[in-house]
């Protein structure tokens, strides 16, 4: 089979600089494109991102039926507002094109299913963009917990707190206003811990205890929340997430962004991994992972920095060409995680179990 063809579905800021410029290789000064993947073209709402959509010599579709309708589309990348995730996935697999959607996967437990039974039913690779596993520091933390390196691990922390919703402009977005659509730091941000905390232990969610913070934002969403996880194979720790924490600058938010993994003979830190970055030296943050013992601090550093996008978009394109579907199971438990922090929080931290 020659190369899978995709078009993508909501033409915003990210699809465009991360998925079509970064994921893709639109960005031909930067990247070579895949080689089993092509975007060919694009569709959005908003009338006005056809020019820049265009520029990257894609084809631009009037409306989702066009896309949907095209025989030469052999898979979409849905980037529209989440809500909307769930009926326009299964639309295209109703015509027999293979998904890709960002996160999170639906609004409603409910939803997701019907996408995942969809995928099954029509033996079509549906998968939605869990990105940071495929950073090659958090696969080499991964790594060295798998091997034991930092001896038996009691605890870990998965940070993701930022400012943002202080002003009436920041405010007034999807995250910060539309719970409905999942927006919040819950939605918007814990759902990205979830699925690292599973990837770097190896093993699935099985319970969360939350708590909202105090509330300091004008927002219309929680402000932030701290959440207590315990997975499948009895490892411990917690997310922080949280909208209404400044830390001073580009730096100080991009650093924040990251884990601690604490066994009792080392432990393992990674900075700026938790963010849209690949570890390359073009990128404004320099990402580091450092293990510290007795002896002191050893910066751990790959080897390679393959683009966390290309990675995850080659993956789809190869299950397609293989005819061995892949199906976005993590993403609807990723969904169901963050409704039992929900759950939870509103009930004062009772435990709550993910199913």
């Amino acid at each position: 089979m020659a190369k899978v063809k995709y078009a993508i579905i909501g033409f915003g800021g990210i699809a465009e600089n991360r998925i079509a410029k970064e994921g893709f290789g639109c960005d031909k000064s930067r990247f070579n494109g895949l080689e089993n993947a092509e975007l060919v073209g694009a569709f959005d709402v908003n009338p006005a991102r056809k020019a820049a959509a265009e520029a990257l010599n894609l084809k631009w579709y009037d409306s989702i039926d066009a896309i949907i309708a095209d025989k030469d589309i052999d898979a979409v990348y849905i980037a529209t507002n989440n809500a909307s995730h769930a009926s326009i996935a299964i639309k295209a697999m109703e015509a027999g094109k293979h998904v890709m959607a960002e996160k999170p996967l639906a609004t409603s437990v409910a939803d997701g299913t019907a996408m995942v039974k969809m995928a099954a039913k029509k033996k079509l690779s549906l998968t939605v963009d869990h990105m940071m596993v495929y950073n090659a520091f958090n696969q080499l933390a991964r790594k060295y917990v798998a091997a034991g390196k930092l001896g038996n691990v009691g605890d870990s922390c998965f940070h993701m707190e930022f400012l943002f919703g202080a002003t009436p402009e920041e405010a007034a977005t999807w995250r910060c206003s539309k719970i409905e659509e999942m927006g919040g730091p819950i939605g918007d941000v814990a759902s990205h811990c979830v699925y690292m905390a599973e990837f770097i232990f190896n093993s699935k969610i099985a319970s969360v205890q939350a708590v909202y913070l105090p509330k300091t934002l004008g927002i219309v969403a929680e402000d932030g929340a701290y959440i207590k996880f315990t997975l499948e194979n009895g490892q411990v720790g917690s997310f922080k997430v949280a909208f209404s924490e400044a830390r001073g600058g580009l730096i100080g938010t991009l650093s924040n962004l990251g884990f601690e993994i604490y066994g009792d003979a080392a432990v393992l830190r990674g900075f700026g991994t938790m963010f849209q970055l690949s570890g390359t030296p073009d990128e404004p943050y320099a990402q580091r992972l450092e293990l510290e013992c007795a002896k002191g601090v050893k910066h751990l550093r790959p080897r390679k920095f393959p683009n966390i996008y290309q990675q995850i978009i080659t993956k789809h394109a190869q299950s397609i060409i293989d005819g061995k579907p892949i199906n976005a199971e993590d993403g609807l438990r990723n969904l169901r995680a963050c409704i039992a922090m929900h759950k939870s929080a509103k009930s004062g931290g009772k435990l709550v179990k993910v199913k």
